[in-house]
Parts: structure tokens; sequence; C-alpha cells
């Protein structure tokens, strides 16, 4: 098991759940030092206090918060501890909801709540089979790194997960953000529904980190003395090039069919609105009609003036 990050408790209602929390989640980004480029040697973040310029050590740092210009109170982690908050050593539930009823946007880090100790098996297995049962998620209060937090409580493979979400009004409003009202050929939307049912998928477990595993292959190249992998060559779009949206729609459609090893063939669509191209077809015929009455009514004059032509020869 991972080293706890956290050790509490669950209140659910009277009944108390010692816990553990460890991180659900695994880091595998490739991290790297700054180093100066001349020698190649280690560039180190120092912490050297202002006034006498000493560099310290992480046993002599405080906290401290600045009320005024020039005046900090200094604070410490007991006196954060013995703060009475009742979510200072408890992840307090205090409603539950529809898992629909939470916006995504919202969630934020995930951890596993694991048992502390034989006497939290039975309460832990309890409120887990109670959010299984009633199909809902239990909303919490709890305190860390000095502050309270907002969480969510569910179940996931027999074990509770904990989800730190923010406050509702540290989530920005994204109206500033929507473009505005656009026209669109209901062909493009139809085609852009069938590229999104072309794209479905029942299982993403498939996808991978193909940045860290080319940056591995970079790294073990040079390592090794070798050239770095050269990059595939990919044609670059022309800056400011409009895009003819209903090409890259069909396209994208097709793209899609072959990776699934389905029928490439892009059938067409039911027609919805019609294009404004296509009211051109009315005045061919028109034209067309047109031409067809004048060539009738030249044939008829010729005809008159022949046979007028024809009495005069015969008088």
């Amino acid at each position: 098991m991972p080293r706890p990050l956290w050790t509490g408790a669950i209140s659910f209602g009277l009944v108390t759940i010692p816990i553990k929390v460890v991180s659900a989640t695994e880091n595998h980004s490739i991290s790297f030092h700054q180093y100066h480029r001349e020698d190649m040697g280690r560039i180190r973040t120092r912490k050297v206090c202002e006034i006498d310029g000493q560099v310290l050590s992480q046993e002599e740092i405080g906290k401290g918060y600045e009320v005024a210009k020039d005046r900090t109170v200094p604070v410490t982690d007991e006196e954060l501890d013995r703060m009475p908050l009742p979510t200072a050593k408890a992840i307090e539930i205090v409603a539950f909801v529809d898992a629909d009823g939470i916006d995504p946007v919202r969630i934020s880090d995930s951890y596993y709540l694991a048992v502390d100790g034989q006497v939290a098996a039975k309460p832990y297995t309890l409120l887990r089979r109670a959010l299984e049962r009633s199909d809902k998620v239990a909303v919490a209060k709890f305190a860390w790194h000095n502050r309270e937090r907002l969480g969510l409580l569910r179940v996931r493979e027999d074990a509770i997960v904990l989800h730190s979400m923010r406050w509702p009004d540290e989530i920005r409003s994204p109206e500033s953000l929507a473009p505005r009202e656009t026209e669109l050929d209901e062909d493009e939307v139809q085609r852009a529904v069938q590229l999104t049912e072309s794209m479905a998928l029942d299982d993403i477990s498939g996808f991978r980190d193909r940045y860290r595993d080319a940056l591995e292959e970079l790294l073990a190249a040079k390592s090794e003395g070798k050239a770095p992998p050269a990059a595939p060559g990919e044609a670059e779009e022309e800056p400011g090039k409009v895009m003819d949206l209903m090409a890259a729609l069909n396209a994208s459609v097709e793209r899609a069919k072959e990776t699934r090893g389905e029928d490439a063939t892009v059938h067409e669509m039911t027609p919805g609105k019609p294009r404004t191209r296509k009211k051109a077809a009315p005045a061919a015929k028109k034209s067309t009609a047109k031409k067809t009455a004048a060539k009738k009514s030249t044939s008829k004059k010729t005809a008159a003036k022949k046979s007028a032509a024809r009495k005069r020869t015969a008088s």
C-alpha cells in the first residue's frame, strides 16, 4: 500500500469509520532538472532570509500571514491543529446526492480511503453498500493543508474513493467564452453526429501517453550517444487558410471508419435545409423552357414566310 497521506475518520451520522487516505493516482511524467549550459552544473533553488541573507533549512522555516505592510503574524502547525473545526480530523458526510447532479469541472484530485484497523471493516462495508444500493454519492467536508475542502465519496471496485472538489465560487463562468451565434447547415450537423458515432468507444483503457514514450526514446538515445529519433513529417496547413467544414467532416468520417475496420464508404445523408447553390436548378429549367419556346416561335415565322412566297410565285 502507498504511504498514507492523512489519517482520520469518516463521520457518517453517528457512525465513525477510522480510515487512511492514499493517493488514487500515480504521476508518470518525466521530470527535468535545471543545469548551467556552459558546464552542466546543477541549478538549485535556495530559501534565503531577506534580512540576514542566510540560507535556511526546512526546520528553520515557519508560516506567517501578512496583516499589514511590515507586519506579519506567525502561525504554528500546532495552532492550526487546535482550531475548533469539526472537519480537522474527520471527513464529515453532509449530504447524499445523485451522481449526475455533480458538475465534473468541480472534481479535482482523487484518493482511496482504506480501513485503519479491523474495527473499521464493518462500518466501512456498511457505507460502501449503502452507496451502491442507493445509486448516490456522498458530499463531505474535510480540512487539509490549512483549509476546509468539499469532497465527493463514491464506490470504485469495492473501495471508497474521495474526490476533492472546488467550492462553487471557485468555478469561473464560461458565459464570456462562448462563441457568438453561428449559422450551421443541417447537413453539417448531421455529418458531425455521424462522426461522433463513428468514433464511439465502450472502453478507453487502451490509450497511453505517446509523448512520454517518445521522450523515453529521446533520453535513451542521448544517454547512449546516438542521434535522437527523427520526427515523422507532417503536412502543415497554411496559416489563415479557410477550412471547408463539410469536407473536413467527410474526411474525418472516412478516416474513423477505416481505423475501426468498417466500410469506409460515406453514404449520403438525408438532406435537411437545401443549400443555396441548389436553387440554381429551377432557373436552369426556366431558361431551357424559354429557349424551346423561342425555337418554336422562329419555326412558325419561317414557315409563314415560305407559304407567302409560294403564293406570290403561283400568282
